[in-house]
């Protein structure tokens, strides 16, 4: 009997697949949505030596003064916008790089001394330097004989 009903559900199931391969190749190559909440971006990677954590998000056309950085606690969020393309007489007709706004938070390992935070721009990769507070780093202790 149970098998009866997955067979009659089999040509639904194959329809169902082949609408979504469908619109998804019609959809190829239109502008995309804006940034905001789309995950991974902007691609990071995250360092630690001992006594701070490096971010590096790559942020290609994105300037300083579009972009804001924030500590608190135990959280970096990096929040920026990356603008459209303009121009007189731009049509675009293919976008692969997002536009808009955008918003990443990086849940750390260790409280972060946030008045050393520093952060830099070049060449589309922002690096962002977050010393770990004192009590953090470890200390190494001397064997004494």
């Amino acid at each position: 009997m149970y098998r009866n009903r997955v067979a009659i559900l089999d040509p639904f199931r194959s329809f169902n697949h082949e609408i979504d391969r469908v619109f998804a190749e019609m959809l190829r190559g239109w502008p995309r949505a804006e940034m905001r909440g789309k995950a991974g971006f902007p691609a990071l990677n995250v360092l630690e030596t001992e006594s701070s954590v490096i971010v590096e998000a790559e942020l290609p056309g994105v300037r300083s003064e579009d972009l804001d950085i924030k500590v608190q606690g135990k959280e970096l969020t990096l929040e920026g916008r990356r603008p459209e393309p303009s121009g007189d007489g731009v049509t675009v007709r293919r976008r692969e790089r997002g536009a808009g706004e955008f918003t990443r938070i990086v849940q750390l390992a260790h409280e972060i001394d946030v008045d050393r935070v520093t952060a830099s721009l070049e060449d589309g990769v922002l690096t962002v330097t977050l010393p770990k507070v004192v009590s953090e780093i470890p200390k190494k202790i001397p064997i004494g004989s």
